[in-house]
């Protein structure tokens, strides 16, 4: 991809203009539509700070996002199911001065620009310019709004599209939310940029993805899990060219499953709302079940010891994961103080558990402050433990935690979703799998795991 300076070819002819080259929920657009319609709309915010979209998945929505983006304003995207009190946060914290589209929000007192049906193009703004502030949550504390310059978004979608080999020829498919980075610059953003045609099935449902005839399909684990449990429905992706699993550990029984179905062996990739897409296996390279791969062009990677020393890249020592490249994010929106904790020089610290092989091979071992347990003496990632769990024929769900214990210090806890639970028999199936001191110590059987609208299991609501 060639385009440093265009963020969105597609939207400025650079491809043509192919009808129904987006479809959102069953509605359609060419691109020149598309343009027509957000270039219209984006004379109508040219020099205001700031606009918000209620970002539910309609085409809506995309008009609104690709208008404040053709206009140079920042676009703060609101998920639609949040509550009066994130929804005031984000709209009194972003310093927005308008909600652009019809949102149903009688809490928020705001002018509402409507969209228009046509209008001229605008001149691009700087590449510099901020794309996108999307609000984040914390283990503590009210979400921060992460900045995304345009330079950011393009360096990162271009990373992709070489690991992928994401070219015009593709169809890209997906269900997922408007909100996140995921669905909304991998998703939309990054289909504008590539010059791919887009089906965004408005709800990621098995049947949805079966009848799209795609060729690139994203998916969080628990979409492809979905997917597995309907066999016919996985079947109906083996003329796709690469399924891709991100936002979570896919689960290595629903990476074997999608394999075995599919006849593909899925992508699986790494990033952050501050860091982007940073980390992914390749089109042309080797997969392995629970590895996220490489860096992507632009992007370089560290693990950290606590005492801030450099870990050995051998595949098993764990360290904290640092960032640094073209896909970083501007900082925290008027907080310098988070910004610069969260730096180490040009390094982002990710707050994410790691290990690298002696290849450059990386695997995500859960989050420093949750997923690293500390016990007996010992350091034992979560995301190991769940993943031998999720080996035993009784397990469908598991999210194991790190809970005080007197002698211990921490004990090993899991909290399985599954059927006829044998605590002892999945207790001795870890000890056989692993080391003994990687065992858990106590089986909590539930009927769900909390999670977010990302599918990410929240382990705090456990712990």
């Amino acid at each position: 991809m060639s385009q440093p300076n265009v963020l969105l070819p597609a939207l400025a002819g650079r491809f043509g203009d192919h009808r129904a080259a987006i479809s959102v929920a069953g509605e359609s657009l060419s691109w020149a539509q598309l343009a027509a319609r957000a270039n219209g709309t984006a004379a109508r915010l040219v020099g205001a700070d700031a606009v918000a979209v209620d970002a539910r998945p309609t085409l809506d929505t995309v008009i609104a996002i690709a208008a404040g983006l053709s206009a140079g304003v920042p676009v703060v995207p609101v998920p639609p199911d949040a509550g009066p009190v994130e929804r005031a946060h984000i709209v009194r914290d972003s310093g927005v001065v308008a909600v652009l589209g019809a949102a149903d929000w009688p809490d928020v007192v705001l002018p509402r620009i409507a969209l228009a049906a046509t209008g001229e193009p605008l001149p691009e703004p700087s590449i510099d310019a901020t794309a996108l502030i999307v609000y984040t949550s914390g283990t503590t504390g009210a979400p921060k709004g992460v900045v995304l310059s345009r330079r950011a978004i393009a360096a990162g979608l271009d990373g992709l599209a070489d690991a992928w080999a994401w070219t015009t020829d593709d169809t890209l498919v997906h269900g997922l939310p408007l909100f996140h980075v995921h669905g909304l610059v991998l998703g939309v953003l990054g289909a504008l940029r590539a010059g791919s045609r887009l089906v965004h099935t408005g709800r990621p449902t098995p049947g949805a993805y079966a009848a799209a005839g795609g060729s690139l399909y994203f998916g969080v684990p628990t979409v492809w899990g979905r997917v597995c449990a309907e066999p016919e429905a996985a079947k109906a992706l083996a003329g796709a060219r690469l399924l891709v699993s991100g936002s979570a550990p896919l689960p290595v029984p629903v990476f074997e499953q999608l394999r075995s179905l599919t006849g593909h062996t899925p992508v699986e990739r790494y990033g952050m709302t501050e860091t982007l897409i940073t980390l992914s296996t390749r089109a042309d390279g080797e997969r392995r079940p629970g590895w996220v791969g490489l860096p992507i062009a632009g992007v370089r990677t560290r693990l950290v010891e606590e005492n801030g020393g450099v870990v050995e890249h051998d595949g098993e020592t764990i360290g904290e994961l640092h960032v640094t490249g073209t896909t970083l994010f501007d900082g925290y929106l008027d907080r310098p103080e988070a910004t610069s904790a969260a730096m180490d020089g040009e390094w982002f610290r990710t707050g994410d558990a790691a290990v690298i092989d002696a290849g450059g091979f990386h695997r995500i071992v859960g989050r420093q402050s949750m997923d690293i347990i500390k016990t007996g003496g010992y350091k034992v990632g979560a995301g190991e433990v769940e993943t031998a769990l999720m080996g035993h024929p009784s397990v469908a769900e598991v999210a194991v935690v790190g809970l005080p214990d007197d002698d211990l210090g921490q004990r090993i806890v899991a909290y399985v979703v599954g059927s006829d639970v044998d605590s002892t028999a999945l207790i001795d199936h870890v000890a056989s799998t692993l080391s003994v001191h990687k065992r858990p110590r106590e089986i909590r059987v539930v009927e769900q795991l909390p999670r977010n609208a990302m599918g990410k299991v929240q382990k705090n609501l456990l712990a």
